[in-house]
């Protein structure tokens, strides 16, 4: 409750700072201001249930560790994305307090999906995430390839949320005593009825299309690619990792008891997700490009925890939360300084920059799985999940097989940062790279290190 008011008044703190003033570092320092209080009052809210704001909410919202804890990786990680690619935001255009205003407004979405009980508030949640993030894609007002993925997102989001609501209105329908509330839909251990089955299968279309899950992907690359990088950071990370635990939540508490009615849809769609995403990403040229086939490769990891819906596929959720939100924040903020996006326009970095070639070796050691990192302790944590439902277990085989592919295009940018030379010695690489950049960058390594060593840090929260 407390992530949900306050999100929505820094919000218009930010807007108004726009009124007020057109330095643009002021908005930043106020958004640092604002993810640091809401991170606290967070925390309080987490560790002795301390609410700044009593408002009866008629048991529409719900919260508990589980889902506090994921609120405050979200708060988090999107606190580190604005240390590391703050500066980044000012670049954008002139409207920079408008920008921070639509990212707290979309935190106040991220709150309400994380704690929802009804399936009205879902729909809330979601579109309050979905709609300034149309606005941020389309920010780039001079590139054509922003206002067109501005116009992709837009529509594609619409027609996804059209299914949405026509799923909720098929629950409702089908629901014997009428009710939204995701608790009450009450199916027993037998077979769902039509109305419940058809909603079901809208609802899970509509939330595979928000994390861009195959085959509803089609949107992703092209919308990753054409919106500016430093919303990009935030679009595949907070935004996705937003979705999954909304995804999770709805159906464990609506159709968790007739899981095995449901759970073949989820393993058609989880390796259609991995095989389009890891092999599509083998055969690009661009970093920026590869990294959005590659978020799909991993929504494939992710949906693991769907599959398996046990207390291992939670824990999961929530170190893959944190492991896949820094170690991609990472690498985008270092993408966001490069002159060349592509992959030969990271040959030779190493050289010129080693201290940016070895925090990119960690996030891509992350991203790839490798031990001793976050992202080797949340692929375990699904996998381990997958193994304790026990059903298909050739399912866990597959997705070993395809994150030993990932590591292949992964590596194709730590082969060109160490082993190949720039096309031109005095080709300028990076640009704007300040000392607090680098510590932050640091940061975000060490973190990633750290969470790889003991990933309890994180998971304690949820036991608190």
């Amino acid at each position: 409750m407390n992530a949900i008011i306050l999100s929505a008044i820094w919000g218009i703190v930010m807007m108004f700072a726009g009124v007020f003033t057109k330095d643009k570092s002021i908005p930043k320092y106020l958004a640092y201001t604002g993810i640091i209080i809401l991170f606290i009052a967070n925390a309080m809210e987490l560790y002795n249930g301390t609410l700044l704001f009593s408002i009866n909410a008629h048991d529409m919202l719900r919260t508990n560790s589980f889902n506090l804890t994921f609120i405050a990786i979200a708060l988090a990680c999107t606190g580190i994305y604005f240390l590391l690619s703050g500066r980044d935001i000012e670049k954008v255009g002139e409207h920079v307090a408008e920008y921070f205003a639509l990212i707290f407004f979309i935190l106040c979405g991220v709150s309400l999906s994380a704690t929802f009980n009804t399936l009205l508030f879902l729909f809330l949640g979601i579109e309050i995430m979905s709609i300034p993030l149309y606005i941020l894609t389309a920010s780039d007002k001079r590139n054509l390839k922003s206002n067109e993925a501005g116009l992709k997102y837009f529509l594609m989001g619409s027609f996804s949320t059209g299914i949405m609501l026509m799923g909720i209105a098929f629950i409702y329908g089908g629901t014997p005593n009428a009710s939204f509330y995701i608790s009450n839909i009450m199916l027993g251990a037998g077979r769902m009825p039509v109305m419940i089955a058809i909603g079901l299968v809208f609802l899970l279309v509509a939330m595979a299309f928000k994390v861009s899950a195959a085959p509803f992907h089609f949107w992703t690359p092209d919308v990753y690619d054409g919106a500016p990088t430093v919303f990009t950071s935030f679009m595949s990370t907070i935004i996705k990792v937003a979705g999954f635990f909304a995804f999770i939540r709805l159906f464990e508490n609506s159709f968790g008891t007739i899981h095995d009615q449901w759970q073949n849809l989820i393993i058609f769609i989880t390796v259609a997700t991995l095989l389009i995403g890891n092999v599509t990403a083998v055969f690009q040229q661009s970093v920026k490009r590869m990294l959005a086939y590659s978020s799909i490769a991993q929504a494939g990891f992710m949906l693991l925890a769907l599959f398996a819906l046990n207390d291992k596929a939670k824990e999961g959720i929530i170190l893959y939360s944190a492991a896949y939100s820094l170690a991609t924040i990472g690498l985008f903020a270092i993408l966001i300084k490069m002159e060349d996006y592509t992959i030969e326009g990271f040959n030779g970095l190493a050289k010129k920059q080693p201290f940016l070639a070895l925090c990119a070796v960690v996030f891509l050691l992350s991203l790839t799985g490798i031990p001793l990192t976050a992202g080797f302790q949340s692929k375990f944590y699904m996998l381990m999940a997958a193994v304790e439902n026990g059903h298909n277990f050739w399912l866990v085989i597959v997705a070993v097989i395809f994150a030993a592919i990932s590591a292949y295009y992964y590596f194709r940018v730590i082969q060109a940062m160490y082993f190949k030379e720039p096309a031109r010695e005095d080709m300028v690489q990076v640009v704007d790279v300040t000392p607090g950049f680098r510590i932050m960058l640091a940061v975000t390594a060490l973190l990633i290190i750290v969470l790889g060593v003991y990933p309890e840090i994180v998971l304690g929260w949820m036991y608190h």
